[in-house]
C-alpha cells in the first residue's frame, strides 16, 4: 500500500519547468496547498481499516433480529443498523456478537441459546461474509481470508444458572466470553467463593471474562484472581460520563496493569456530557480519556450496533459503516497510523491470545471442577 504520509503536493512531474515569471497563472492552475479534504481523510481512515480492520466488542444483532420486522442481511435491506454490507464498509474484521439476556427475563438460559441459535445461523448461510471464531488461529485465518471472525458472546452471569457444567456447555456450543454482571448470588455485592470459581474455570477453558458493568468488588477480585486478561466490552470514561457500564479510572488502571482491554461503547446515553448532543467528537474523547489512564495498548473499540433503526444513535456513528468517520477524527487529532492498529484490532486481538495461552497453560493442571454453589457459599 502506498505510503500514507505522502506530501500530496508533490505532484509535478520530475524535470517540469516553471512559467516565466512575467506570465500570467489562472488561480485554478495553482498548486493546491489546501489541507486535506474531509473525503481525504475518510479515504486515508479507509485504507487504515483494510490494512487494520476493527476487531468490535459488543453487537446485539441476535436480540434485535426477533424484533427487527424485515431484514435481508446480506443485501443489506433491513430496518437495522447492522447488516453484512454495513460491516464491510466499516472496515469490521472481527465481532463479537452479544448473546446477553435481560435481567428480569424469566428464562435467561433458553434466551441465550435462542440468540447463539440465530448467530450460528447466520454465520453458517453467510460464509463469503463471516467465519465462526473459537479460537486466535481462527481470528487471524478469517482476517487472512477476507471474512468477519465471529465470537459468540458475552453471555450473562445469570444466564448460568449458579451452574459450572453450563458455562461448559456454552462453552461447547462456542461461546467465549462471559459478562460478570450483577444479578447473580455469586457477583452481587461481590464476587463469592463460587464466583472466584467460575473465575478459575473460564480461565481453565479459554473463556474471556467482561467486567462491563460488574460491581466494585466484584471486578476487584476478578483482576486479583484471573490469571487471564480480563475486558470491558462496553464501557466508556465513567470520568467524563457518569453510567452503570462506565469504567472508572481506578477500574482502567488495574486493568491496564493486568493487561486487559477496554472497548469503547459508542452508546450516547454512555458518552453524553451536558445535554447538548452527542457526536463522534464525544467518543473520541473517551478514546483519549481510556487511553491515557489504562495506557495505549489497553484501548478497543465497541460500537454497541445491532439496533432498530430509529433507537438513539451518536452523529456520525449511526450505523455500522461509519468506523470509518471516527478513525478520520483520530487522525485529525493527530494520531499515528500504529496507533490506530492498535485501537482497532491489536489491543484485543492480544487479550484474546493471551486468553487463550492462559487456558493452554492451565487445564493440564487443572481439572473440570465439580463444585456447586452449594458447597462452596452455601445458598
Amino acid at each position: 500500500m502506498a505510503d500514507l504520509q505522502d506530501d500530496p503536493q508533490n505532484t509535478s512531474a520530475v524535470g517540469e519547468l516553471d512559467p516565466p515569471p512575467s506570465a500570467p497563472q489562472d488561480p485554478d492552475d495553482a498548486p493546491d496547498t489546501a489541507p486535506d479534504t474531509g473525503d481525504d481523510r475518510l479515504d486515508r481512515a479507509r485504507d487504515l481499516l483494510a490494512a487494520h480492520p476493527v476487531a468490535d466488542g459488543h453487537n446485539t444483532l441476535a436480540k434485535a433480529l426477533a424484533q427487527a420486522p424485515w431484514h435481508d442481511l446480506e443485501v443489506g435491506e433491513s430496518s437495522l443498523d447492522t447488516d453484512l454490507p454495513r460491516l464491510r464498509a466499516g472496515g469490521v474484521g472481527a465481532q463479537f456478537w452479544a448473546l446477553t439476556s435481560d435481567p428480569g427475563c424469566p428464562d435467561p438460559a433458553g434466551a441465550t441459546l435462542e440468540r447463539l441459535d440465530r448467530i450460528r445461523t447466520l454465520v453458517a448461510a453467510s460464509p463469503e461474509w463471516l467465519r465462526l471464531a473459537l479460537t486466535a488461529g481462527d481470528l487471524a485465518d478469517a482476517r487472512n481470508c477476507g471474512r468477519i471472525a465471529s465470537f459468540l458472546g458475552p453471555v450473562a452471569a445469570h444466564a448460568l444458572g449458579n451452574s459450572l457444567g453450563t458455562l461448559r456447555a456454552y462453552h461447547v456450543l462456542g461461546v467465549r466470553a462471559l459478562a460478570l454482571t450483577p444479578g447473580t448470588p455469586w457477583t452481587e455485592p461481590g464476587l463469592s467463593r463460587f464466583g472466584l470459581e467460575v473465575v478459575r474455570e473460564s480461565n481453565r477453558l479459554g473463556i474471556l471474562l467482561d467486567l462491563s458493568g460488574a460491581a466494585p468488588a466484584t471486578w476487584r477480585r476478578t483482576l486479583d484472581a484471573s490469571k487471564a486478561p480480563a475486558l470491558l466490552s462496553r464501557s466508556a470514561a465513567a470520568s467524563l460520563t457518569q453510567h452503570p457500564l462506565n469504567a472508572s479510572d481506578d477500574l482502567l488502571k488495574a486493568l491496564g496493569r493486568q493487561g486487559g482491554v477496554c472497548l469503547v461503547s459508542f452508546a450516547p446515553e454512555q458518552i453524553e456530557r451536558g445535554g447538548t448532543g452527542v457526536s463522534v467528537r464525544d467518543v473520541a474523547d473517551h478514546i483519549e480519556r481510556v487511553r491515557e489512564v489504562a495506557g495505549p495498548t489497553h484501548v478497543g473499540l465497541s460500537g454497541t450496533y445491532g439496533l432498530i433503526t430509529g433507537a438513539p444513535r451518536t452523529t456520525g456513528l449511526e450505523d455500522a459503516s461509519c468506523y470509518p468517520t471516527l478513525i478520520a477524527e483520530l487522525l485529525d487529532r493527530g494520531w499515528t497510523d500504529s496507533e490506530v492498529a492498535a485501537l482497532t484490532w491489536e489491543n484485543l486481538a492480544r487479550v484474546i491470545r493471551d486468553v487463550e495461552f492462559t487456558a493452554r497453560a492451565t487445564a493440564p493442571r487443572r481439572a473440570a471442577s465439580s463444585a456447586t454453589i452449594e458447597d462452596l457459599d452455601g445458598v
